[in-house]
């Protein structure tokens, strides 16, 4: 999914001081800008080229647009500016932040969201880069950051949430195993344990790879302190909704994952399936209106790779 957000605004819809605030960051004036698809923030994201020649990557909100992205915004502001020296992310060159625009300024990456159908060579690279990073972010370099658990509690009580009130179109298989599939997703809950700090919304429109073959990582407002393992699994959930690839087989194959309990992973499939489809139940958050489409399609793609790990 990489045209996901409809109602994006652009640089030119900014208002003059937001501009004038980003420009002073980079040092120049602002000559050019390239709205960029993907990703489901309704603010900006432009890559601008400054008079002088400088590129760099722009992304600013307001509640006008929705009244949850600003702060995620200084979430993001928070955690970029913590990243270590080597982690696969643009470098935040700086923010602002007056209360209502909230505004980041990242180094400009050269590059591309994956091929979907995951790319074999793509989606080595992409896993190599997250096993590598989470040598690097470990111990968490956020030290304030939440929780896996803290962060995915709420949502991985879906299945709860679905069987007080199942909807009319709940697949047959998923209507019978209610109750397992609360219990599993518990018992993913309880997996989450760990203190590699964690990108928690890694899929294709938040990697970016390099015309070298580099990624790069980006989006982080959901970082969290987690196991070195569930960016990984988080990746193979992405390949099992755009298909191509057998992801049982990359999970026993990948060192981060391959000797993970099958008990945690499966808990924390069906943690994240109950989050989605219970979610995809709800109305569009304001400026987005394809994210609950693209939560019931991870839901429903997801029950297939459920059910065989529960047989």
């Amino acid at each position: 999914m990489t045209n996901a957000t409809k109602a994006r605004i652009r640089w030119t819809d900014l208002p003059g001081h937001v501009r004038a605030a980003v420009e002073e960051i980079l040092g120049d004036r602002v000559a050019a800008a390239a709205s960029q698809t993907g990703g489901y923030s309704p603010g900006t994201a432009d890559r601008v080229r400054t008079a002088g020649g400088r590129r760099a990557f722009v992304k600013a909100v307001s509640p006008a647009q929705n009244d949850r992205s600003p702060h995620l915004h200084r979430t993001e502001a928070l955690v970029a500016a913590a990243l270590p020296p080597g982690t696969p992310a643009p470098r935040l060159l700086g923010s602002y932040d007056d209360g209502d625009w909230v505004a980041l300024v990242f180094t400009d990456v050269e590059g591309r969201h994956p091929l979907t159908p995951w790319d074999p060579d793509e989606l080595a690279a992409v896993l190599s880069t997250l096993e590598t990073m989470a040598a690097a972010l470990t111990p968490a370099s956020v030290a304030a950051a939440p929780t896996a658990a803290e962060q995915l509690r709420y949502d991985f009580a879906g299945w709860r949430r679905i069987a007080e009130n199942p909807p009319a179109d709940l697949d047959p298989w998923a209507r019978d195993r209610l109750p397992e599939l609360c219990v599993a997703a518990e018992r993913g809950l309880a997996a989450l344990a760990g203190d590699t700090l964690c990108h928690l919304d890694i899929r294709a429109d938040n990697l970016l790879i390099s015309p070298d073959g580099t990624v790069s990582v980006v989006d982080w407002p959901w970082a969290c302190r987690g196991p070195a393992w569930l960016d990984s699994l988080l990746v193979l959930v992405n390949v099992q909704v755009h298909g191509g690839h057998d992801p049982e087989a990359l999970l026993r194959a990948r060192p981060l994952t391959a000797d993970v309990d099958p008990a945690d992973v499966t808990g924390v499939l069906a943690g994240l399936a109950g989050f989605f489809l219970d979610s995809a139940r709800l109305p569009p958050p304001p400026g987005i209106p394809t994210v609950r489409a693209f939560q019931r399609l991870q839901g429903d793609t997801l029950l297939p790779w459920l059910a065989r790990r529960l047989t």
